[in-house]
């Protein structure tokens, strides 16, 4: 390991980044090394500048990605390098907003109803439930469900804090049901190697699997249904400050997307034309 990429982890830890976090940047700084053969302390803006029109034009990278990128390189030289004035230089993209993609409530009883496993069946299920991240879902151990008290823990979601969602008595029914089957000790949903979590891809790839054979135009995927979870609370009429703290969102301003794909929203308005005192008469078509 170079005393760069060793003093660049150190940094990440001293702001307490995610380990997943840590991960993505270093990876994210050894591509833009390699990519000129030469280590970061002897690159500057302009080099920076051309590996971002190369990620944009010839890699054509996700939109995610190339964020991951920038601010990997924001990381590296604003703190580990101290080198703020190569940071104004960064430019950091505008994320193109994109309505999420929302499952009805028939759709979501389709998609579970299709889930071949039945461990990823209930664990699709804690996840449109509790309105849970995929990364949040399958950390869950089994101390975490506390019947008791009908609440679930979330340790450690994004930003690193601590949470508590409601847990549902159906889910409740269904996860003691689990319980016996699995006898899960540590982890909710182990993988093949008991000590280990379910893989994310295994999860991700059951959910795709599972819409395409419940015949769902939409793409299912984990995040679709904590989209949907969101969706059909605010439709219920429940607060928004209440689903922005189930969803352990920072700001309510990105739980106000889901206001944009609420049906039951859009239809409470009343279109203009219906103010109108009289309809407005049209001919026969031609």
């Amino acid at each position: 390991m170079t005393t760069l990429r060793q003093r660049m982890i150190e940094d990440l830890k001293l702001r307490n980044r995610s380990p997943r976090t840590i991960q993505t940047y270093i990876a994210q700084v050894a591509n833009f090394a390699r990519h000129f053969g030469k280590s970061p302390e002897l690159l500057g803006a302009e080099e920076i500048r051309q590996y971002q029109v190369y990620l944009v034009q010839q890699r054509q990278v996700s939109w995610s990605t190339y964020i991951q990128a920038v601010c990997a390189l924001r990381f590296l030289y604003r703190h580990t390098l101290g080198r703020e004035c190569i940071v104004e230089h960064i430019p950091f993209p505008r994320k193109p907003k994109k309505l999420p993609v929302v499952l009805s409530q028939t759709e979501v009883q389709r998609l579970l109803a299709a889930v071949r496993d039945y461990q990823l069946r209930v664990l699709l299920m804690t996840t449109y439930a509790a309105g849970l991240r995929l990364s949040e879902v399958i950390h869950l151990q089994v101390s975490d469900i506390d019947s008791q008290r009908m609440m679930i823990r979330v340790r450690q979601g994004k930003g690193q804090k601590d949470r508590y969602v409601m847990l549902a008595t159906k889910l409740l029914t269904e996860l003691r049901r689990y319980w016996q089957w699995e006898q899960p000790r540590s982890w909710l949903f182990p993988g093949r190697n008991k000590h280990q979590p379910i893989s994310q891809n295994r999860v991700q790839s059951a959910c795709r699997r599972a819409g395409r054979d419940a015949g769902l135009s939409k793409t299912a995927t984990v995040r679709c249904l904590r989209h949907s979870f969101a969706t059909h609370l605010l439709e219920a009429g429940t607060n928004i400050r209440i689903i922005q703290t189930l969803l352990g969102h920072s700001s309510v301003r990105t739980t106000q997307v889901y206001t944009s794909v609420s049906t039951q929203a859009v239809r409470a308005v009343s279109s203009p034309l219906d103010a109108l005192a009289e309809a407005v008469s049209t001919t026969e078509p031609r």
